[in-house]
C-alpha cells in the first residue's frame, strides 16, 4: 500500500457497512479519501473517528442517481486534491423484497440508477481524471455479490441478481475497452458472500427474509471486505485481480423461509 500514500480515492456509500470500513482502512494506510453519500451525518461521525489519522477524510453528501450531483463531486475533488486516482464502486441497494411479478418499475430503476448506472459514470469520471492529469496507474474497484455469479430461487433478491449480472458484464467490458487502448488502469471486482450491513434495511421487518436471513447464517464483517480491498491495491503492478470472491465459511445458506441460497 505504501505507492498509494497521498493518493486519492473515492468510496461511493460510505455513510455505513462496506463503504465505511473501506474508507478507515485507507485512511489508516495514509490515503487522502473521499466518502459519499446521502446521509452526511453518518459519515460526520466517521470524520471526527478519523481526524487523528495520518490519512484525511473528506465526507460529501451526494445523490449518486443524480449525474449532476457526481459531476458536481468530480469537479470539487479536482478543486481540492487534483483529481480521483481510485475509485471504490461500493454503494447499492437491495430494494424492499418485492418479486419480479410484485415489483414496481418506480423501485426497478432507482435500484438500476445506483448499482449501475452511478458505477458507470463514477468510473468512466475516474478514468477521465487520470488521463487529464497524464496518469495511468489509477484503479476502480467494484463491490458487487455472489449474486452476480448464480440466480438463486429467492424471489427477494432477484432484480437485484439481475443489477449483480449487469455490473458483471459492464466491469469485463470497461477492462476489456481499457486495455484496447493500452491503458495501465487497472479494474478489479470483489464479489462478497453474505456481510453484516444495512442493505436489507429496506425489506420490511414482517418479512421473514429480513428478520432472519443474519440468524440463520454466517456473515462476512464489513472490515473482511475492507481488508480485501487493500489486499488487491497493494497487489504488485504485473497482476491485476479480476473478480474475486469472498464468501463466508459455514452451513450451506438459507433464507428466511428455508430456501437454498447456494451458488448452482
Amino acid at each position: 500500500m505504501e505507492r498509494w500514500r497521498g493518493r486519492v480515492a473515492l468510496v461511493t456509500g460510505a455513510s455505513s457497512g462496506i463503504g465505511a470500513a473501506v474508507c478507515e482502512n485507507l485512511v489508516k494506510n495514509e490515503l487522502k479519501v473521499v466518502g459519499i453519500a446521502r446521509r452526511i451525518e453518518k459519515m460526520q461521525d466517521l470524520y471526527e473517528k478519523l481526524k487523528t489519522e495520518k490519512g484525511t477524510f473528506l465526507p460529501i453528501k451526494c445523490d449518486i442517481t443524480k449525474d449532476e450531483d457526481i459531476y458536481s463531486l468530480f469537479d470539487q475533488i479536482k478543486e481540492k486534491f487534483g483529481g480521483v486516482d481510485i475509485c471504490v464502486n461500493n454503494a447499492g441497494i437491495c430494494g424492499t423484497g418485492l418479486g419480479l411479478l410484485d415489483g414496481t418499475t418506480e423501485e426497478w430503476r432507482q435500484m438500476y440508477n445506483v448499482n449501475v448506472i452511478a458505477i458507470c459514470l463514477c468510473s468512466k469520471l475516474t478514468v477521465k481524471s487520470l488521463q487529464e492529469r497524464n496518469l495511468d496507474d489509477g484503479h476502480i474497484i467494484n463491490i458487487s455479490s455472489i449474486a452476480g455469479h448464480c440466480v438463486q430461487n429467492v424471489r427477494e433478491l432477484h432484480f437485484y441478481t439481475a443489477t449483480k449480472f449487469s455490473l458483471k458484464a459492464l466491469s469485463e467490458g470497461l477492462r476489456q475497452e481499457l486495455q484496447s487502448i493500452n491503458s495501465g488502469i487497472k479494474l478489479s471486482v470483489i464479489s462478497p458472500g453474505l456481510v453484516k450491513t444495512e442493505i436489507l434495511r429496506d425489506i420490511s421487518l414482517d418479512s421473514s427474509f429480513n428478520k432472519n436471513i443474519m440468524e440463520l447464517n454466517t456473515s462476512l464483517k464489513p472490515e473482511d471486505i475492507a481488508q480485501t480491498v487493500s489486499q488487491i491495491l497493494a497487489a504488485p503492478s504485473y497482476m491485476e485481480v479480476l473478480d474475486m470472491l469472498v464468501v463466508p465459511r459455514g452451513k450451506p445458506m438459507v433464507d428466511g423461509k428455508g430456501r437454498s441460497m447456494d451458488m448452482k
